[in-house]
C-alpha cells in the first residue's frame, strides 16, 4: 500500500471510496480521463424497499472522448426531485435521516451545478464535514494512464467490478432499514451508512 490513492470523481460514492479517503495520506481525484459510462462518477446505489436502487444523473450528450471535467449535467427533466424522493423513501425510517436531512436537501432543491465534477465535489465536501473526516485531496492536472508510487482505484471502484477484488476493503455488516427483507447489502453509497449509523459512520470506515 502506497501513501497516495488515485480516485475517480463520484456522485455519493460507495463506502469503499470513503475508506480510501480515510486511510490514505493523499488522494488525487481524476478530472482528465475520458469519461466512462455507467460508473459511480454519475451514479450511486442506495437500499430501497425492493433492494438496490441505482440513482443516475442525466448528462448532456457528449462525445466518447470527452474529459470528465467537461461533462455537463442535463436538467431536461427534474432528476433532483426524483432522486430526493427516492432517497426519502429509502431512508426516512433510518435512525439518522432527520438529523442529516437538511444538509442534503439543498442539493436537490436550491442548488444547480452545470458541471458534474462541481456537484460531486460539493456533495463530497458536505459528506466529509458530516463524517468529520479531513483527507488531503488534490485534483489531477493532466491524464496519466499509469501512476508510479500510487494506488490507482479509477477502475477498481466501479459497479462493474466485484468489491471483493479490492483486497484492502472488507465490508462489515451494520444495521440497514430493509435488511429484514433482503439481507445485508454491502458497499452502498456512503449515505447508507451515514443515515443508519450516524456519528459512528467514520468509525465504521
Amino acid at each position: 500500500m502506497n501513501n497516495t490513492a488515485i480516485l475517480p470523481s463520484t456522485y455519493l460514492a460507495p463506502i469503499q471510496y470513503y475508506s480510501k479517503l480515510k486511510n490514505y495520506q493523499e488522494c488525487i481525484i481524476e478530472h482528465h480521463e475520458h469519461f466512462p459510462k455507467q460508473t459511480f462518477r454519475s451514479r450511486c446505489d442506495v437500499y430501497s424497499p425492493n433492494g438496490v436502487l441505482k440513482l443516475s444523473i442525466p448528462l448532456v450528450k457528449r462525445n466518447h472522448r470527452q474529459p470528465t471535467k467537461d461533462i455537463k449535467i442535463s436538467y431536461e427533466y427534474d432528476w433532483q426531485k426524483l432522486h430526493w424522493r427516492s432517497i426519502e423513501s429509502c431512508y426516512r425510517r433510518s435512525p439518522f435521516f432527520e438529523y442529516y436531512e437538511d444538509d442534503f436537501l439543498p442539493f436537490y432543491t436550491d442548488k444547480k451545478f452545470d458541471f458534474l465534477i462541481d456537484l460531486n465535489e460539493a456533495m463530497q465536501q458536505e459528506i466529509l464535514k458530516l463524517l468529520k473526516l479531513k483527507p488531503q485531496i488534490t485534483f489531477s492536472t493532466e491524464y496519466h494512464k499509469v501512476y508510479e508510487n500510487a494506488d490507482d482505484f479509477r477502475d477498481l471502484i466501479s459497479p462493474k467490478v466485484d468489491v471483493n477484488e479490492d483486497k484492502q476493503f472488507q465490508s462489515i455488516p451494520y444495521m440497514q432499514v430493509f435488511e429484514p427483507r433482503h439481507g445485508f447489502i454491502p458497499n452502498l453509497s456512503i449515505i447508507d451508512v451515514l443515515f443508519n449509523e450516524g456519528s459512528k459512520a467514520l468509525e465504521y470506515l
